[in-house]
Formats: C-alpha cells, sequence, structure tokens
C-alpha cells in the first residue's frame, strides 16, 4: 500500500504496475496479521519508537523468520531482530 500510494498520486501508472507486477511474484509472502505480528509490533513500536506500519510490517518479517527486510525508511535501520536493507 504504501510503495504504491504515491505513484498513483503522481498518476504514475508505469510504477504501479512494476510493483502489482512485483508483489505478485512467487518471491512474495502475504501474510495475515496475526495475534502474534501485533503483539511483537506493540514491543517493536515501544523499543524502537516505530510507526504502527512500519512496526506491523517488521513484526510480520520477524514473526516467520525472513533473512532480511527490504525498506526505503532509514529509521528501521535500527533494528535488529531481522537484517533491514535500505533500498
Amino acid at each position: 500500500m504504501e510503495c504504491r500510494s504515491k505513484p498513483l498520486r503522481l498518476g504514475d501508472l508505469v510504477t504501479v504496475a512494476q510493483f502489482d507486477t512485483f508483489f505478485a511474484g512467487i518471491e512474495i509472502v502475504l501474510l495475515d496479521i496475526t495475534a502474534a505480528v501485533i503483539e511483537r509490533a506493540t514491543e517493536l513500536r515501544a523499543k524502537y519508537q516505530l510507526k504502527t506500519p512500519d512496526a506491523i510490517h517488521y513484526a510480520t518479517a520477524a514473526e516467520v523468520g525472513a533473512t532480511v527486510f527490504l525498506t526505503g525508511d532509514r529509521a528501521l535501520a535500527r533494528c535488529s531482530e531481522t537484517l533491514v536493507e535500505i533500498l
């Protein structure tokens, strides 16, 4: 949702389509937000002063044992539960 908002606002349908293709790929796993994710997100939000959406995204990755978390948000670089790679 976050990565598609700005291109949609700018009318950049090519970038929107690129994101849609990326998220439809077999490498991407979409998960429901579980109670465990919310609990972990709450802890991460308190520990790192993350925004709620960022905490939920990062907690989901940590809960499923992701090996890397890709983001453009430098604020997440201070998190250590899962490797954060700034794009």
